[in-house]
């Protein structure tokens, strides 16, 4: 194998005993078949099932299939980020153990990369999870929706392949809760997708729960949204507004003849509402400022240069 891989299989468990071997022999030989040269990179989150030793006996019977253990379960945004990460190959592929992400993909996955996609990922056409955590889906991409700063694909987990290029800069970000699939829409390279009907799962028990599915969500808004933190400001404005009208229609009664108190002790807590979330949406607007530098998100995303001494890595 070369030095540098042409295609890194980044593959993240937790408790997958039933499908590891099966999953690292279908993958290898999917890239087998495209013709690539490649490594299997799993990152194990905190097994306790006797995933890490399957998955050690893979690795002394073939070299390129590595293995990262983590010493807890970081969750499902960090540990295959940072699996994502610790790659070399060309491009990276990340696929689930479960199969509920299909191999056989990945040599369309590659066929979009050879002809110069950067970012392809599947995109699920259908859901078989419970009618709640399908209605929490639903309610979750409607929110980043609507207080995302960039839009999101519903259906795509990230299942697909990211050019090295696209890996390095979003490795450059340093995000603490990384929100990877919002990652690569943000950072502005183009996209493609490739609809699929999801699998079911090929053995064990799923990972995600109402209550896991809610963090995630929870952690990808605050992670990667602006607008949310700018909402004590658009109150503080409808406040401002309705104190205005409120002292307007005061003037109006005295003016009638009218007894106006009560539009004045209204005005005042309309007028008190309204400073406390103006600066709340200040306090935010400065919390969202400091996130930016600590998660030193570059300015721009080059897209070419030219004329440029090479950059070295």
């Amino acid at each position: 194998m070369s030095e540098t891989p042409d295609i890194s299989a980044l593959v993240p468990c937790l408790n997958e005993a039933e499908n590891v071997e099966a999953i690292s022999r279908a993958i290898a030989d999917e890239l087998a078949a495209a013709r690539v040269s490649y490594e299997i990179v799993f990152i194990d989150n905190g097994s306790t099932d006797g995933t890490i030793d399957l998955i050690k006996r893979l690795c002394a019977g073939d070299d390129r299939v590595r293995l990262i253990v983590n010493n807890q379960n970081y969750g499902q945004m960090r540990s295959p980020t940072y699996g994502i990460y610790q790659t070399s190959g060309r491009a990276v592929i990340g696929i689930s153990a479960d199969f509920q992400d299909p191999p056989a993909m990945i040599a369309e996955f590659i066929a979009r990369w050879r002809t110069g996609a950067q970012i392809v990922l599947g995109v699920r056409r259908s859901e078989d999870a419970p009618l709640r955590l399908r209605v929490l889906r639903a309610l979750g991409y409607g929110f980043f929706e609507r207080f995302g700063d960039y839009r999101v694909i519903p259906g795509a987990t990230g299942f697909g392949l990211y050019d090295r290029v696209v890996v390095e800069c979003l490795k450059q970000w340093r995000d603490p809760e990384p929100f990877f699939r919002g990652m690569l829409v943000e950072s502005g390279f183009a996209v493609e997708t490739i609809p699929y009907d999801r699998p079911p799962r090929a053995g064990g028990e799923t990972k995600n729960n109402l209550a896991t599915l809610l963090s995630f969500a929870v952690a990808g808004v605050t992670s990667s949204s602006k607008k949310l933190l700018r909402v004590p400001l658009y109150i503080a404005l409808a406040l401002g507004i309705l104190t205005g009208i409120t002292l307007i229609a005061g003037m109006i009664s005295i003016m009638l003849g009218r007894t106006a108190w009560a539009y004045g002790v209204a005005a005042a807590f309309e007028l008190v509402f309204s400073l406390v979330f103006l600066f709340l949406g200040l306090i935010g607007e400065q919390v969202r400022f400091i996130a930016q530098i600590v998660r030193n998100t570059p300015l721009v995303v080059e897209k070419e240069r030219i004329n440029f001494p090479q950059r070295h890595h």
